[in-house]
Protein backbone atom coordinates (compact mmCIF):
# COMPACT_ATOMS: atom_id res chain seq x y z
CA UNK A 1 0.00 0.00 0.00
CA UNK A 2 2.80 2.38 0.92
CA UNK A 3 4.76 1.63 -2.24
CA UNK A 4 1.60 1.99 -4.34
CA UNK A 5 0.88 5.37 -2.79
CA UNK A 6 4.45 6.53 -3.32
CA UNK A 7 4.58 5.52 -6.97
CA UNK A 8 1.10 6.94 -7.58
CA UNK A 9 2.16 10.39 -6.37
CA UNK A 10 5.32 10.20 -8.47
CA UNK A 11 3.66 9.06 -11.68
CA UNK A 12 0.69 11.38 -11.29
CA UNK A 13 3.01 14.38 -11.23
CA UNK A 14 5.05 13.09 -14.18
CA UNK A 15 1.92 12.40 -16.24
CA UNK A 16 0.65 15.89 -15.48
CA UNK A 17 4.04 17.29 -16.54
CA UNK A 18 3.85 15.49 -19.89
CA UNK A 19 0.19 16.31 -20.55
CA UNK A 20 0.52 20.06 -19.95
CA UNK A 21 2.15 20.76 -23.31
CA UNK A 22 2.84 24.44 -22.63
CA UNK A 23 4.62 23.67 -19.36
CA UNK A 24 6.51 20.77 -20.92
CA UNK A 25 7.71 22.72 -23.96
CA UNK A 26 8.63 25.85 -22.02
CA UNK A 27 10.58 23.90 -19.39
CA UNK A 28 12.57 22.13 -22.12
CA UNK A 29 13.10 25.07 -24.46
CA UNK A 30 13.90 27.77 -21.90
CA UNK A 31 17.32 26.41 -20.80
CA UNK A 32 18.28 25.84 -24.42
CA UNK A 33 17.35 29.42 -25.31
CA UNK A 34 19.29 30.75 -22.32
CA UNK A 35 22.31 28.76 -23.45
CA UNK A 36 21.91 29.91 -27.05
CA UNK A 37 21.30 33.64 -26.64
CA UNK A 38 22.92 34.58 -23.34
CA UNK A 39 25.71 32.02 -23.67
CA UNK A 40 26.77 32.96 -27.18
CA UNK A 41 26.52 36.71 -26.55
CA UNK A 42 28.47 36.60 -23.29
CA UNK A 43 30.94 34.11 -24.70
CA UNK A 44 31.85 36.47 -27.53
CA UNK A 45 32.35 39.34 -25.08
CA UNK A 46 34.40 37.44 -22.50
CA UNK A 47 36.53 35.61 -25.05
CA UNK A 48 37.41 38.92 -26.71
CA UNK A 49 38.31 40.54 -23.38
CA UNK A 50 40.55 37.65 -22.36
CA UNK A 51 42.50 37.32 -25.62
CA UNK A 52 45.36 39.33 -24.11
CA UNK A 53 45.53 37.21 -20.95
CA UNK A 54 48.57 34.91 -21.14
CA UNK A 55 47.75 31.20 -21.06
CA UNK A 56 49.39 28.74 -18.71
CA UNK A 57 51.57 26.21 -20.56
CA UNK A 58 50.17 22.71 -20.38
CA UNK A 59 46.80 23.78 -18.96
CA UNK A 60 43.81 23.40 -21.32
CA UNK A 61 41.92 26.63 -22.01
CA UNK A 62 38.13 26.55 -22.42
CA UNK A 63 35.86 29.28 -23.71
CA UNK A 64 33.28 31.12 -21.68
CA UNK A 65 30.44 29.16 -23.31
CA UNK A 66 31.82 25.98 -21.76
CA UNK A 67 32.46 27.70 -18.43
CA UNK A 68 28.95 29.14 -18.34
CA UNK A 69 27.32 25.90 -19.51
CA UNK A 70 27.79 24.34 -16.07
CA UNK A 71 26.17 27.44 -14.58
CA UNK A 72 23.16 27.14 -16.89
CA UNK A 73 22.63 23.52 -15.82
CA UNK A 74 22.81 24.62 -12.19
CA UNK A 75 20.52 27.61 -12.73
CA UNK A 76 17.88 25.51 -14.47
CA UNK A 77 18.03 22.90 -11.70
CA UNK A 78 17.60 25.62 -9.08
CA UNK A 79 14.55 27.17 -10.76
CA UNK A 80 12.92 23.82 -11.51
CA UNK A 81 13.43 22.59 -7.94
CA UNK A 82 12.17 25.73 -6.23
CA UNK A 83 9.02 25.71 -8.35
CA UNK A 84 8.48 21.97 -7.74
CA UNK A 85 6.41 22.61 -4.63
CA UNK A 86 3.72 24.45 -6.58
CA UNK A 87 2.17 21.02 -7.20
CA UNK A 88 1.28 20.91 -3.51
CA UNK A 89 -0.45 24.29 -3.67
CA UNK A 90 -2.52 23.27 -6.69
CA UNK A 91 -3.53 20.06 -4.93
CA UNK A 92 -4.50 22.05 -1.84
CA UNK A 93 -6.63 24.44 -3.87
CA UNK A 94 -8.34 21.59 -5.72
CA UNK A 95 -8.96 19.59 -2.54
CA UNK A 96 -6.71 16.70 -3.62
CA UNK A 97 -4.10 17.25 -0.91
CA UNK A 98 -6.77 16.79 1.78
CA UNK A 99 -7.53 13.35 0.36
CA UNK A 100 -3.85 12.44 0.13
CA UNK A 101 -3.17 13.57 3.69
CA UNK A 102 -6.12 11.49 4.93
CA UNK A 103 -4.88 8.35 3.17
CA UNK A 104 -2.74 5.67 4.89
CA UNK A 105 0.33 6.82 2.92
CA UNK A 106 2.97 8.19 5.36
CA UNK A 107 3.58 11.89 4.86
CA UNK A 108 7.28 11.39 4.21
CA UNK A 109 6.31 9.28 1.20
CA UNK A 110 4.23 12.17 -0.10
CA UNK A 111 7.33 14.38 0.18
CA UNK A 112 9.53 11.87 -1.61
CA UNK A 113 7.00 11.21 -4.37
CA UNK A 114 6.82 14.91 -5.23
CA UNK A 115 10.56 15.44 -4.78
CA UNK A 116 11.59 12.54 -7.00
CA UNK A 117 9.29 13.66 -9.79
CA UNK A 118 10.94 17.08 -9.61
CA UNK A 119 14.36 15.43 -9.65
CA UNK A 120 13.39 13.49 -12.80
CA UNK A 121 12.48 16.77 -14.51
CA UNK A 122 15.86 18.21 -13.51
CA UNK A 123 17.61 15.20 -15.05
CA UNK A 124 15.75 15.70 -18.33
CA UNK A 125 16.64 19.38 -18.48
CA UNK A 126 20.29 18.79 -17.56
CA UNK A 127 20.71 16.27 -20.39
CA UNK A 128 19.04 18.65 -22.85
CA UNK A 129 21.41 21.47 -21.89
CA UNK A 130 24.46 19.22 -22.24
CA UNK A 131 23.39 18.02 -25.69
CA UNK A 132 22.43 21.51 -26.86
CA UNK A 133 25.66 22.93 -25.43
CA UNK A 134 27.70 20.42 -27.44
CA UNK A 135 25.71 21.43 -30.53
CA UNK A 136 26.61 25.09 -29.90
CA UNK A 137 30.29 24.30 -29.45
CA UNK A 138 30.70 23.88 -25.70
CA UNK A 139 33.75 21.75 -24.85
CA UNK A 140 31.97 19.31 -22.57
CA UNK A 141 33.73 15.93 -22.16
CA UNK A 142 36.55 17.10 -24.45
CA UNK A 143 39.06 14.28 -24.90
CA UNK A 144 37.00 11.81 -22.87
CA UNK A 145 36.60 8.20 -23.96
CA UNK A 146 33.09 6.75 -24.18
CA UNK A 147 33.31 5.06 -20.73
CA UNK A 148 34.73 8.28 -19.22
CA UNK A 149 31.91 10.29 -20.77
CA UNK A 150 29.33 7.90 -19.38
CA UNK A 151 30.86 8.10 -15.88
CA UNK A 152 31.04 11.91 -16.15
CA UNK A 153 27.34 12.14 -17.06
CA UNK A 154 26.45 9.93 -14.11
CA UNK A 155 28.55 12.17 -11.87
CA UNK A 156 26.77 15.29 -13.12
CA UNK A 157 23.36 13.68 -12.59
CA UNK A 158 24.37 12.60 -9.08
CA UNK A 159 25.20 16.20 -8.16
CA UNK A 160 22.11 17.54 -9.94
CA UNK A 161 19.84 15.00 -8.24
CA UNK A 162 21.16 15.64 -4.72
CA UNK A 163 21.02 19.42 -5.13
CA UNK A 164 17.54 19.16 -6.66
CA UNK A 165 16.23 17.10 -3.74
CA UNK A 166 17.41 19.70 -1.26
CA UNK A 167 15.57 22.56 -2.91
CA UNK A 168 12.52 20.43 -3.69
CA UNK A 169 12.24 19.60 0.01
CA UNK A 170 12.55 23.32 0.79
CA UNK A 171 9.90 24.14 -1.81
CA UNK A 172 7.58 21.47 -0.39
CA UNK A 173 8.02 22.85 3.14
CA UNK A 174 7.17 26.36 1.96
CA UNK A 175 4.24 25.24 -0.19
CA UNK A 176 2.51 23.19 2.49
CA UNK A 177 2.67 26.26 4.75
CA UNK A 178 1.07 28.63 2.22
CA UNK A 179 -2.38 29.00 0.73
CA UNK A 180 -1.73 30.65 -2.64
CA UNK A 181 0.67 30.10 -5.57
CA UNK A 182 1.34 33.85 -5.57
CA UNK A 183 2.90 33.59 -2.12
CA UNK A 184 5.20 30.80 -3.28
CA UNK A 185 6.15 32.75 -6.38
CA UNK A 186 7.07 35.78 -4.26
CA UNK A 187 9.29 33.72 -1.95
CA UNK A 188 10.96 31.95 -4.87
CA UNK A 189 11.70 35.27 -6.56
CA UNK A 190 13.24 36.50 -3.32
CA UNK A 191 15.42 33.39 -3.00
CA UNK A 192 16.59 32.76 -6.56
CA UNK A 193 18.44 35.99 -7.28
CA UNK A 194 20.78 35.92 -4.24
CA UNK A 195 21.39 32.17 -4.59
CA UNK A 196 22.15 32.39 -8.31
CA UNK A 197 24.23 35.56 -8.46
CA UNK A 198 26.13 34.89 -5.20
CA UNK A 199 27.63 31.76 -6.74
CA UNK A 200 30.29 30.76 -9.26
CA UNK A 201 27.74 29.94 -11.96
CA UNK A 202 28.57 32.82 -14.32
CA UNK A 203 31.88 34.21 -13.07
CA UNK A 204 34.70 33.51 -10.60
CA UNK A 205 34.00 34.34 -6.96
CA UNK A 206 37.56 35.43 -6.19
CA UNK A 207 36.78 39.02 -7.23
CA UNK A 208 33.71 39.23 -4.98
CA UNK A 209 33.74 41.46 -1.90
CA UNK A 210 34.64 39.47 1.20
CA UNK A 211 31.05 39.26 2.44
CA UNK A 212 29.83 37.85 -0.88
CA UNK A 213 32.71 35.38 -0.94
CA UNK A 214 31.59 34.04 2.43
CA UNK A 215 27.99 33.77 1.20
CA UNK A 216 29.07 32.02 -1.98
CA UNK A 217 31.09 29.46 -0.01
CA UNK A 218 28.02 28.40 1.96
CA UNK A 219 25.80 28.54 -1.12
CA UNK A 220 24.70 25.04 -2.26
CA UNK A 221 24.66 26.26 -5.88
CA UNK A 222 28.41 26.88 -5.71
CA UNK A 223 29.04 23.24 -4.79
CA UNK A 224 26.76 22.03 -7.57
CA UNK A 225 28.66 24.08 -10.16
CA UNK A 226 32.00 22.79 -8.85
CA UNK A 227 30.80 19.21 -9.35
CA UNK A 228 29.38 19.83 -12.82
CA UNK A 229 32.56 21.55 -14.04
CA UNK A 230 34.72 18.78 -12.60
CA UNK A 231 32.87 16.09 -14.54
CA UNK A 232 32.04 18.04 -17.71
CA UNK A 233 35.26 20.04 -18.19
CA UNK A 234 37.97 18.44 -16.07
CA UNK A 235 39.99 18.87 -12.91
CA UNK A 236 42.54 21.32 -14.36
CA UNK A 237 41.65 24.04 -16.86
CA UNK A 238 41.75 27.79 -17.39
CA UNK A 239 38.91 30.06 -18.46
CA UNK A 240 38.37 33.83 -18.57
CA UNK A 241 41.86 34.35 -17.23
CA UNK A 242 41.48 32.14 -14.15
CA UNK A 243 43.15 28.78 -13.46
CA UNK A 244 40.75 26.20 -12.01
CA UNK A 245 41.84 23.00 -10.29
CA UNK A 246 39.91 20.43 -8.28
CA UNK A 247 40.93 17.24 -6.54
CA UNK A 248 38.79 14.22 -5.79
CA UNK A 249 38.80 15.41 -2.17
CA UNK A 250 37.32 18.76 -3.23
CA UNK A 251 34.57 16.95 -5.10
CA UNK A 252 33.79 14.72 -2.13
CA UNK A 253 33.55 17.78 0.12
CA UNK A 254 31.26 19.49 -2.40
CA UNK A 255 29.00 16.46 -2.64
CA UNK A 256 28.95 16.03 1.13
CA UNK A 257 27.82 19.65 1.46
CA UNK A 258 24.91 18.95 -0.90
CA UNK A 259 23.97 15.78 1.00
CA UNK A 260 23.95 17.66 4.31
CA UNK A 261 21.84 20.42 2.76
CA UNK A 262 19.35 17.87 1.37
CA UNK A 263 19.06 16.10 4.76
CA UNK A 264 18.45 19.38 6.57
CA UNK A 265 15.80 20.41 4.06
CA UNK A 266 14.10 17.01 4.31
CA UNK A 267 13.93 17.43 8.08
CA UNK A 268 12.32 20.84 7.62
CA UNK A 269 9.84 19.49 5.05
CA UNK A 270 8.99 16.47 7.21
CA UNK A 271 8.40 18.74 10.23
CA UNK A 272 6.14 21.07 8.23
CA UNK A 273 4.12 18.16 6.80
CA UNK A 274 3.68 16.68 10.26
CA UNK A 275 2.30 20.00 11.46
CA UNK A 276 0.24 20.73 8.34
CA UNK A 277 -3.53 20.78 8.51
CA UNK A 278 -5.18 20.80 5.10
CA UNK A 279 -8.89 21.68 5.00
Amino acid sequence: MVNTGFTTIYWRDMIRYVRFKTLLISSLVQPALWMAFFGIAMSASFDRLTTTVPTIPGVPAVGYLTFMGAGVIAMTTLFTSLFGGITILFDKNWGLMREIMASPVPREHIIFGIALSGMTKSFIQAVIIMVFGLFLGAQFFNGYTIPETFIAILGILLFVGTFSLGFLFLSAAISVSLESPEGLQGIITLLTMPIFFASNALYPIDAFPEVLQIISRINPLTYLVIGIRYFAVGDDFQSIGVHYTATSGDILVSYAALVIFALIMFSVAWWRFKKAVVT
